[in-house]
């Protein structure tokens, strides 16, 4: 079933928007690997590099926890998913992951980001970040996300368009 993605409204408030514009980014990385095989999934951009399609996800479901979860939400010491140590460049390599290992983790990640972020009241809530031993406002987490999700999407396409040419968003 092809992923169902809503383009963010021309007029709201600032947490409707940042609400919306994250959605719509989360949105496209799941519309970039419908249709796509496991295999097709896990195929590196140009090796040495570990980059893919379900590496992108996997990342993504770290960032979502680190930042929704152990940031925002107080779970500080909640390891990541795929690294206990901490290497975020562990969710990079996909090797033995399957779609539905690395959709679960990160559909779920999603879940608990969008709970935290309802649940805040307002934008200003903060969290620490202690990776970098910072303050952080929810306002601020929410920009980052997009920001991250817009930088890897637009490695998504590249990936995407390598696998079997589809392109655009």
């Amino acid at each position: 079933m092809p992923t169902e993605r809503i383009g963010p409204p021309l007029v709201g408030d600032e947490r409707t928007m940042l609400r919306a514009f994250l959605d719509y980014h989360r949105a496209t990385l799941a519309m970039k690997c419908d249709g796509l095989t496991d295999e097709e999934l896990r195929r590196r951009s140009m090796p040495p590099s570990e980059l893919s399609l379900l590496g992108l996800v996997r990342h993504m479901a770290e960032v979502e926890r680190a930042w929704f979860r152990r940031t925002i939400g107080g779970e500080a010491d909640l390891p990541l998913v795929w690294s206990p140590d901490g290497d975020y460049q562990t969710a990079y390599d996909a090797t033995g992951s399957t779609r539905p290992e690395a959709f679960a983790a990160w559909e779920a990640e999603v879940e608990h980001a969008r709970r935290i972020e309802r649940q805040a009241e307002s934008l200003d809530v903060t969290g620490h970040n202690a990776r970098w031993d910072i303050d952080v406002s929810l306002r601020h987490v929410m920009l980052h996300l997009i920001h991250e999700y817009a930088r890897h999407n637009g490695h998504a396409d590249f990936l995407r368009e390598g696998i079997d040419g589809t392109v655009g968003a």
